[in-house]
């Protein structure tokens, strides 16, 4: 737990980075989490403002059975499948999540105070089936704050605008690209007049477009580091800065004029950048680097806790650090390309990669849960 000495401590990096527009999110969930009152610790010392959550972080929660283990136990004894039991334990941690983060919903208008849950990583190639669920899991949650989680795959790219035409408040997941990120903004914007038409109020729907940080830099710099030219290896740690500032160039023009100046008369939300996988896989690197060095306004970095401890121990908040680096990123990508390195490439198999290894922690889950409903005498199928 935080002592008050600890939180006065270090809540004045945290309290800056708020302060110049960035919502911190938590990058985590679990039972114990919730029940222990850590998470309303969190919200209550460390501006933490919002939760998300991905299969690999449930998981790694309800793998590890703490904390599941009566709902397990009542599960088991009415003989629910193994689908039905993953999704009765994700929402239920999803719905007490969002309960304690109402007041941060209630207080910034809906902007903040979110959980977000996603669908069935399964379907990210099936657009119809990406929509049922959406609706199913924002049925199931049955919160205002709650966000859906729909990949940025080609088939996801519908399913946006259908969920948020039914206005449901979606976090689009699993951008790496450019190109990628404008087809999302366009997904959205194309929701939000699906929702206009049928009348919904547009102030109520909100999302947010998770740009994925660090795992562009780990590919990267592993084939910067094979090529081994002094030229390459000054590149490293350089093109996810690049890739995450020219999205927010992006972003910027998007949601400024054109296709959005009649949206905003409707009292729409822009759908704000998040930068996720802001955890520093390389060990060489400041460990807060994709936080101190992706600081703008309207944006929100979700962390995990270890990033979230380190950036207020030792971040170093210093203003925007963003939007007046659209030239020198521009120059970095362009300087990757000259060395033989397909951004294309790159960022298309970052997406596969994505999706694959969601795809298997969902399934390790289902795998583990079997188990334990058949310790409790229940085969689970």
């Amino acid at each position: 737990m935080i002592t008050v000495t600890e939180a006065t401590a270090t809540a004045e990096t945290l309290k800056n980075l708020s302060a110049e527009g960035v919502s911190i999110w938590l990058d985590d969930l679990s039972r114990r989490r919730i029940e222990s009152g850590n998470l309303a610790e969190l919200v209550d010392t460390r501006h933490v403002v919002g939760v998300t959550t991905n299969p690999s972080i449930f998981q790694a929660a309800i793998g590890s059975g703490e904390g599941y283990e009566e709902q397990l136990a009542d599960l088991a004894v009415r003989g629910v499948t193994v689908d039905e039991a993953v999704r009765m334990m994700t929402t239920a941690d999803v719905r007490a999540a969002a309960d304690i983060l109402r007041p941060v919903y209630d207080a910034t208008g809906g902007r903040d105070g979110r959980v977000s849950i996603e669908v069935d990583p399964r379907l990210a190639h099936n657009t119809g089936a990406t929509v049922a669920e959406a609706k199913q899991l924002a049925w199931l949650v049955d919160r205002p704050n709650v966000m859906i989680k729909i990949p940025a795959t080609k088939a996801g790219l519908p399913a946006i605008t259908e969920v948020i035409g039914l206005g449901i408040s979606v976090n689009v997941t699993l951008i790496f690209s450019l190109e990628r990120y404008r087809e999302v903004m366009d997904a959205y914007l194309a929701g939000l007049e699906k929702a206009q038409a049928a009348g919904l109020d547009l102030a109520s729907i909100h999302s947010v477009a998770s740009f994925f940080v660090s795992r562009v830099d780990s590919e990267i710099d592993k084939r910067l580091t094979k090529l081994g030219t002094d030229e390459a290896l000054a590149l490293k740690g350089r093109a996810a800065l690049a890739n995450a500032r020219l999205a927010y160039e992006a972003y910027e023009d998007v949601f400024e004029g054109g296709r959005w100046t009649a949206l905003s008369g409707a009292r729409a939300n822009k759908q704000r950048p998040l930068w996720a996988s802001t955890g520093v896989k390389d060990p060489a690197y400041k460990d807060t680097l994709y936080v101190d060095e992706l600081v703008a306004p309207g944006t929100v970095n979700t962390m995990p806790e270890a990033t979230l401890d380190a950036t207020a121990d030792h971040g170093e908040i210093r203003g925007d650090t963003v939007t007046g680096g659209y030239a020198q990123a521009r120059a970095d990508l362009e300087a990757v390309e000259k060395l033989g390195i397909s951004y294309d490439e790159v960022v298309r198999q970052l997406e596969d990669e994505g999706v694959a290894k969601f795809e298997a922690a969902w399934v390790e889950l289902l795998d583990a849960v079997t188990v334990s409903l058949s310790s409790k005498g229940v085969d689970g199928e």
